[in-house]
């Protein structure tokens, strides 16, 4: 399964963890950068990871930046996008499981590498439910302009 993680400056050391241990688990990783701590703009970044989702060249995504919340709202302006802020395992299990979220962002500057992992193993672990969901998702859909 391939699967795509980007990240701005503030989320670089949390993808090189997030994305090692992606690739232990087996998934092939699609890293749209950035490659080292030098400034750059998040929107840029989510644009070319939500790209790769969207085009059906990766299954979901990884999103980093200083607290998850720019490049969050960066990607759920992609049409097709539903991407959730997670900072803890119950968040990233349910905004898989009611959801059916394709990314997720997480905050290189406010969860640590362990806390991270683990929160993202409980989304990787998770199935979306549909039934009763699945409406909202079509609800969510319609609203994309």
């Amino acid at each position: 399964m391939k699967v795509v993680i980007g990240c701005d400056h503030g989320g670089f050391e949390l993808k090189e963890v997030l994305s090692a241990h992606l690739k232990d688990k087996g998934f092939d990783i699609v890293d749209v950068g950035t490659y080292d701590t030098n400034s750059v703009d998040y929107p840029d970044i989510a644009k070319k990871a939500c790209e790769e989702v969207t085009s059906g060249r990766c299954e979901w995504g990884v999103l980093i930046c200083g607290t998850g919340i720019g490049i969050s709202i960066a990607a759920n302006k992609v049409n097709g996008i539903r991407c959730a802020l997670v900072s803890n395992e119950y968040s990233a299990e349910m905004t898989k499981r009611h959801n059916n979220a394709n990314m997720v962002a997480f905050g290189g500057r406010v969860t640590g590498p362990d806390l991270a992992k683990h929160i993202l193993d409980a989304y990787v672990g998770a199935e979306f439910e549909g039934g009763r969901h699945e409406k909202r998702i079509e609800k969510i859909s319609a609203l994309e302009g």
